[in-house]
């Protein structure tokens, strides 16, 4: 059986997504160079940071390219945070820096009334627009995650919403098409429920590797 690969990114939270992988006793391992990614059966992309910060690397080091071949591979992917974010074209935070392109449209930044602070940092419910998504077996609808961002995905009737998070908006929390999946919350920082969406990632990885 192939690991799951980590992707460094020389920033944000590696570590804490690694860790809880580990506590899972989950097959992982911190990808460093894109040719590792033949040890793989599937990827993650964690992300705390500046949008151009994460592009730049991934360009530069060659795992935007790896990553877009994998996903067009049809191969498991899950994004988040800022992974979920580069999945789209760009972002508001950095004009002019293009993402992965899987998903149409522009990440947004905030803007809400004064009573709601930016970033949004904290625990907030995410409802399940779909609740067949693999991410979501065993989690109960309006589960409390754990958000830290200031920029997100609008919802919208072009982007394959699984799951959205109101604060001020309704904004898209999680997203899944095929074999892309994304979540803008922190699921390695949300305790149990997030510990199980981790699980639920590793078995269904493991259920399309059976298929493949």
């Amino acid at each position: 059986m192939k690991t799951i690969g980590i992707i460094d990114y020389g920033m944000g939270n590696l570590g804490s997504v690694s860790n809880a992988c580990r506590f899972l006793k989950l097959d992982s391992l911190v990808l460093e160079q894109p040719d590792q990614i033949s040890q793989c059966r599937a990827l993650i992309l964690p992300g705390v940071g500046a949008f151009k910060d994460c592009m730049t690397y991934l360009n530069q080091s060659g795992f935007a390219e790896a990553a877009r071949s994998w996903i067009d591979s049809g191969r498991p992917f899950l994004g988040i945070c800022l992974g979920l974010q580069i999945l789209y074209e760009g972002s508001e935070e950095s004009p002019g820096t293009a993402g992965l392109n899987v998903f149409p449209g522009t990440i947004r930044r905030f803007r809400l009334d004064p009573e709601l602070k930016v970033p949004q940092i904290g625990w907030n419910r995410v409802r399940q627009v779909r609740p067949k998504c693999p991410l979501f077996h065993n989690i109960p609808n309006d589960a409390f995650f754990y958000f830290v961002h200031s920029y997100y995905a609008a919802a919208s009737t072009d982007i394959p919403t699984a799951g959205t998070t109101d604060y001020g908006i309704d904004y898209t929390s999680a997203v899944w098409r095929d074999n892309v999946m994304a979540v803008q919350f922190h699921p390695e920082k949300s305790q149990h429920t997030g510990l199980q969406v981790l699980k639920n990632f590793s078995s269904w990885t493991e259920k399309q590797g059976a298929v493949s």
